[in-house]
């Protein structure tokens, strides 16, 4: 648990610190956010810096490595995974790469002095690139943990190959290659759903903190009752958790968490710098590891119930207007719908983080309930 409190506080004053750095450089630079002409009136966010998302992407992977150093003054008994693993490679990859693809996309937006930026066969290509590349890492690469004998202890992967809710469905085995298909499935849902919710000043940001934190707890959760835990294992009757690496998870979660609260001091209304697609795709590329790496890749999209129900009212729009010629909302996604019809920005933020709230309580009773009646 320390590694994992320090973890958090790390990345919290380095995002809290740094971001205001990254708000004079960006401004210099020039690298304010285009707003769109049409929609709600956000002319005056006009020149507001963008690409945000590097500080708490590099908070996070500096707070990695804070927690790595806390570890190593752990008893030995209570030290399962002080070398930098797979997972951590898998986790931090899917974060910064997907927010590289974010920053191409926002440095563009910038040169261009337009709101469109990378095309979306180069932004989709981006993607499905960065899910195929660590999906394949987190399928073809098993834990090597083993005891005091040399017996191996833990052979798990990062990914399953098999489809999860709050565990692995092993009725639900898809095998090797299909597993990579549903991770890249996971990447794109999770990149874009968050990337779509950034549009009120931290919306997203606090909805993701949300979510992180729910990880953080899932984890270390996984991680109190690891099925290579032999201390824990020991009484036959205990229910455990087949994972690999749960307290990497737990720390890497806490970290972003941390650092996106850190972030959000100074991107809440009215923001000083936006996270852009820098930060929107590494925490939706993140997310979507989170929910690999703690096999509830089903249980996603109740975690995420805000990225969701955004992410529908796009897909809706799109299929109403295509179809019929008309518009169900107002303007999507749908917090600009609010904002057509007269709510003020605080208040759609406000009451969206509570509903993405609702969906983290809502997962983590499922979870837990999974739990009990496993004990019972």
């Amino acid at each position: 648990m320390r590694a994992v409190i320090v973890a958090v506080g790390v990345a919290f004053l380095i995002s809290l610190l740094c971001t205001p750095i990254a708000i004079k450089v960006f401004t210099r630079l020039k690298a304010g956010q285009p707003i769109r002409a049409e929609g709600p009136a956000h002319q005056g966010k006009k020149g507001t810096p963008t690409m945000g998302g590097v500080v708490f992407i590099l908070a996070t992977v500096i707070a990695y490595v804070a927690g790595h150093l806390a570890l190593t003054t752990l008893p030995d008994a209570q030290i399962a995974q002080v070398e930098p693993t797979i997972t951590a490679l898998v986790l931090l990859g899917l974060m910064v790469f997907s927010g590289a693809v974010g920053f191409i996309d926002d440095f563009l937006k910038v040169r261009k002095r337009h709101s469109g930026g990378l095309n979306k066969r180069g932004k989709l290509f981006g993607q499905i690139l960065v899910g195929a590349i660590f999906g394949v890492i987190a399928l073809w690469f098993p834990s090597s943990m083993t005891d005091a004998s040399g017996a191996a202890t833990n052979t798990e992967t990062v990914g399953s190959t098999m489809l999860s809710f709050i565990r692995d469905i092993p009725a639900l085995e898809i095998g090797k290659i299909a597993s990579v298909i549903v991770i890249i499935l996971v990447v794109m849902g999770a990149t874009n759903g968050v990337n779509l919710t950034d549009g009120l000043d931290g919306l997203a940001t606090g909805a993701s903190v949300m979510v992180l934190a729910a990880y953080a707890l899932i984890a270390f959760w996984q991680y109190r009752h690891w099925c290579a835990d032999p201390t824990y294992t020991a009484d036959p009757d205990n229910y455990c958790y087949a994972v690999r690496d749960p307290l990497e998870i737990a720390l890497i979660a806490g970290a972003a968490a941390g650092a996106c609260v850190g972030f959000l001091w100074w991107n809440t209304s009215p923001a000083r710098i936006f996270m852009g697609d820098t930060g929107a795709l590494g925490l939706g590329g993140l997310i979507a590891g989170m929910a690999m790496s703690t096999r509830t890749i089903l249980l996603l999209p109740i975690i995420g119930g805000l990225f969701v129900i955004i992410t529908m009212s796009v897909v809706i729009q799109i299929i109403s207007f295509r179809t019929t010629g008309k518009r169900v909302f107002r303007m999507s996604p749908l917090q600009h719908h609010f904002e057509l019809a007269g709510w003020s920005e605080v208040n759609i933020v406000v009451r969206f983080w509570i509903i993405a709230g609702i969906g983290v309580a809502i997962a983590l009773g499922l979870f837990y309930s999974d739990f009990l009646a496993s004990m019972g």
